[in-house]
């Protein structure tokens, strides 16, 4: 395990009545992106945050207390004796209450993964019976743990040597797609249109390999700081501004076309005879 790896939540997972010492790791690298702070240039040091509300001017903390929105500026005040008495108490166990096969969980509902590890040597026989179960029987798990007094639905599947937990969003978090899709025409495209469209996705399709992707932006920005650490002068590169307006391609010549380009690109490979195929 990675030196300096604090644990998210230590507790219990428990099937029936098999339960056993668990730690749960964050599977995310959040330090992976670059973070800005405002500060004044003149002594380069970091800008604080005054509280102000507006036509008062600078207010105390003692002044200030927690309201929600009920209406166009108004407010329901709670203090914090309220919002803690809401509070569920944080449980120190994951309880693997059903199991479904993963297909049936609609991929918007996953939230976060996590890394679930045995605490001991004495939790590892357990913990892997539990992911061969899994890994055998193809289901995920479905349970509920409360963690800093937020109370989550999880899945928990096999990964590798391991196991994997997924924090899961609520039903009701999710927006209605059919409030946004409303106005997508009716109407059906060419058949001929969506026969290349099927070709064309055919002749793209790969195994996926994450790492082909990087994250141009954040790696440019560490490029950035760096150089200017450095004390390189930085060139602005602008880009040209994006067409809009209607559609200037004939849609069935841009398929037809890109089609074309990508069999015109095929490599050409050497026969065992030394001759050239397509």
């Amino acid at each position: 395990m990675p030196k300096h790896t604090r644990a998210y939540w230590k507790g219990h997972l428990r099937l029936s009545l098999v339960s056993l010492p668990i730690e749960i790791y964050s599977a995310v690298e959040s330090q992976a992106e670059v973070h800005f702070n405002e500060i004044h240039k003149p002594s380069g040091r970091r800008v604080g945050r005054k509280r102000y509300v507006e036509g008062v001017g600078e207010v105390q903390s003692s002044d200030i207390a927690k309201g929600v929105e009920v209406a166009p500026d108004e407010y329901v005040l709670v203090d914090q004796a309220e919002i803690d008495a809401a509070k569920p108490e944080s449980s120190k166990t994951l309880d693997l209450l059903q199991f479904i096969d993963q297909s049936e969980i609609d991929y918007r509902y996953f939230e976060r993964p996590y890394f679930l590890v045995p605490a001991d040597k004495l939790a590892a026989e357990g913990y892997a019976v539990i992911r061969d179960a899994l890994r055998k029987t193809g289901k995920v798990g479905l349970g509920e743990v409360t963690i800093s007094n937020r109370t989550w639905v999880v899945s928990v599947s096999p990964l590798q040597d391991g196991l994997v937990m997924e924090m899961l969003r609520f039903a009701d978090e999710l927006k209605k797609p059919e409030d946004y899709f409303d106005d997508v025409p009716a109407e059906k495209p060419q058949k001929e249109m969506i026969d290349l469209a099927v070709q064309l996705i055919g002749q793209k399709t790969a195994p996926y390999r994450p790492e082909k992707f990087e994250n141009v932006y954040q790696e440019k920005l560490r490029a950035l700081v760096e150089a200017k650490r450095k004390g390189k002068k930085i060139i602005s590169h602008v880009e040209a501004p994006r067409r809009v307006g209607g559609n200037v391609v004939n849609l069935m010549d841009a398929l037809r076309k890109s089609i074309e380009g990508k069999e015109k690109a095929k490599p050409k490979v050497k026969t065992a005879k030394g001759k050239k195929s397509a």
